[in-house]
């Protein structure tokens, strides 16, 4: 029950009512029903941001989702470290292993580059994480495509690197005949005095003096091609396929020791010194050809030769002596 109030009027000299006023009365009304909603929005604020109001599946939830953000937060430290080590692997690849076998490096832009055309994340788009979601799997597709590019370049360089030990397994790298059995150092490649008809004209090759049936060795992995007796001048030869461009021809043997079409390694016995066809002496005629050309064999023997050796064999050479074909 509310007050009543009362005041002393001295004209009547008694006590009367106050009558409170509408406008008043409303105002009270008006302040009473905003405090009350003021209130009631501060209170379910307090209650929507506190998990009192939450059943306890939004609040496993809940959990679930914050564990989940915390594997992302990991995940995106791993992917981090992945770049580094992937980063060092590329620059390695680069700046060794591709500049080693004479590879051309793979530019930053192609190991870097993204992905064009159409969103491949519209999927992603739309939830409360999408933004974190979508920079960490655009994150794992760039080093996953990272990884493809740099697992295809290790690829090449296996082969490069399978093709090189091929390659300097198949050069003629060693001296056919061993200085042991060498008498000496005939004739080397340049333009020397023809042995019968006294006349200055280039000799090819290079002639080693020693006594027939010396054993000729392969100076180099190849395939046997030829070991007849049908081209003018040599005799009995052989001509072995190193591949690559590279050919030898071993002349004027006394017999073979390998048929047409036999694979041969470096070091094989192949034939024996001899004097046959346009010879004057037993000795073995020796030429390399690159791409059909022939070049100065001087320039394979690092293989079997010592530098005192290789320096001898130089000093001979390069006399412009009599050829003994």
């Amino acid at each position: 029950m509310s007050k009543v109030k009362y005041y002393y009027d001295p004209d009547t000299l008694s006590y009367r009512k106050i009558e409170p006023k509408k406008s008043k009365k409303y105002r009270n009304i008006g302040l009473f029903f905003l405090g009350s909603m003021l209130f009631g929005l501060l209170g379910l604020t307090i209650l929507l941001n506190t998990d009192i109001l939450n059943t306890p599946k939004e609040l496993s939830l809940q959990r679930e989702v914050k564990n989940y953000e915390l594997q992302f937060e990991l995940l995106n430290k791993k992917m981090g470290q992945m770049e580094q080590v992937l980063a060092n692997i590329e620059d390695r690849d680069n700046n060794i292993y591709r500049l080693y076998f004479e590879a051309n490096p793979i530019p930053e832009e192609q190991r870097r580059a993204g992905f064009g055309g159409i969103n491949r994340y519209k999927s992603l788009e739309g939830f409360n994480n999408s933004e974190m979601i979508i920079e960490t799997t655009k994150q794992m597709d760039i080093i996953q495509k990272q990884m493809v590019i740099q697992s295809k370049s290790l690829d090449e360089i296996t082969k490069l690197a399978e093709e090189k030990e091929e390659l300097l397994a198949a050069i003629p790298a060693i001296q056919p005949i061993n200085n042991e059995e060498l008498t000496r150092m005939a004739s080397g490649y340049g333009w020397r005095s023809d042995p019968f008809t006294k006349a200055r004209k280039m000799h090819w090759g290079m002639d080693f003096t020693a006594p027939k049936g010396t054993p000729i060795y392969a100076s180099g992995d190849g395939k046997v091609t030829r070991a007849d007796n049908n081209s003018s001048g040599y005799g009995k030869h052989i001509r072995v396929d190193h591949g690559y461009g590279y050919m030898t021809l071993y002349a004027h043997l006394s017999k073979y020791n390998v048929k047409p079409g036999q694979k041969v390694k470096r070091g094989d016995l192949i034939g024996f010194v001899g004097s046959t066809g346009r010879s004057e002496a037993p000795h073995l005629h020796y030429e390399v050809f690159k791409d059909g050309e022939r070049i100065n064999p001087i320039n394979f023997y690092y293989g079997s030769l010592t530098a005192k050796e290789f320096e001898n064999m130089l000093k001979y050479a390069n006399q412009e002596n009599q050829s003994l074909d």
